[in-house]
């Protein structure tokens, strides 16, 4: 596994929290947004504050605009994107005191080296990262634990866009090629919000182009554009980790790692979002 993927695998499900915990789910509810699609986009997208819908779809990369525009700016009728930022932390916090209680040496520890890293992301051209990263930090440690990790993972979001562009693939069509290898297309086109008529337009276009076969799978050619996809993801999302070194990444994986376990244990393991393997 190349550094950046393990390191990601670590710290991503700090942050994906926000989406499943209960703690999470409650907070976005309390706030006013009912249902998991008013938080999710409410909470990704507070930090862009009230954003047009379309910049949204194509930050978030891989969503229909109309599963997008089905929520913003509608959340906002709700409740304003201060109140999201709020609710997301406080959710988040919460379900990560609950999972590691008992481990605070170690959070603190865990959350202090994650942030170092997350401090030196670059984040220009990366919109979503950047608008986290100019966040406030919080005092405690839980709230450091999850927004480092929320802005090394919306950075690492940014570059994953770029990467697919600079291969010749969208979010749509990057999605469609995937489930030629290993996702669920049931999964996939219906938490994106893709119509059959849309998906098979981007199947056929990829069928075209020799990245996919008749059949569904992904041919040689179409898991070599991914692949080289997620080397170009990888590269950019290791520059942080280069920049604190070598000894940062050693020890956050030796403190973090057992830390990421128990949250990862909590977490569905089936999602419309997904988590690296570890």
């Amino acid at each position: 596994m190349r550094p950046a993927r393990d390191l990601w695998a670590i710290y991503e499900p700090f942050h994906v929290v926000t989406y499943f915990a209960p703690e999470a789910r409650a907070a976005f509810e309390a706030a006013g947004y009912r249902g998991f699609w008013r938080g999710y986009f409410a909470g990704r997208s507070a930090p862009l504050g009230r954003t047009p819908a379309a910049v949204v779809t194509a930050l978030f990369g891989g969503f229909a605009p109309r599963t997008v525009e089905r929520a913003i700016p509608a959340v906002w009728d709700l409740a304003p994107p201060e109140a999201a930022l709020q609710a997301r932390l406080d959710g988040a916090r919460h379900a990560l005191g609950r999972l590691l209680a008992g481990r605070e040496g170690e959070v603190e520890e865990a959350a202090g080296l994650l942030r170092s890293v997350a401090e030196r992301a670059e984040t220009g051209g990366r919109a979503l990262g950047a608008a986290n990263a100019a966040l406030p930090w919080p005092e405690d440690p839980l709230g450091v634990l999850w927004q480092a990790a929320t802005v090394l993972r919306e950075t690492r979001g940014d570059g994953h866009l770029a990467a697919q562009l600079a291969v010749g693939l969208d979010g749509l069509s990057t999605m469609v090629l995937r489930t030629g290898i290993d996702l669920s297309r049931e999964v996939l086109q219906e938490s994106r919000g893709w119509t059959e008529d849309e998906w098979e337009a981007a199947r056929k276009a990829l069928v075209s182009r020799g990245l996919m076969s008749p059949d569904g799978t992904a041919t040689i050619s179409g898991r070599a554009k991914l692949e080289r996809a997620e080397e170009l993801t990888d590269d950019l999302a290791h520059e942080p980790w280069e920049a604190a070194g070598d000894d940062v990444a050693d020890r956050f994986r030796e403190v973090a790692g057992p830390l990421s376990d128990l949250v990862r244990a909590e977490l569905p393991t089936v999602t419309p979002i997904g988590l690296p393997e570890r």
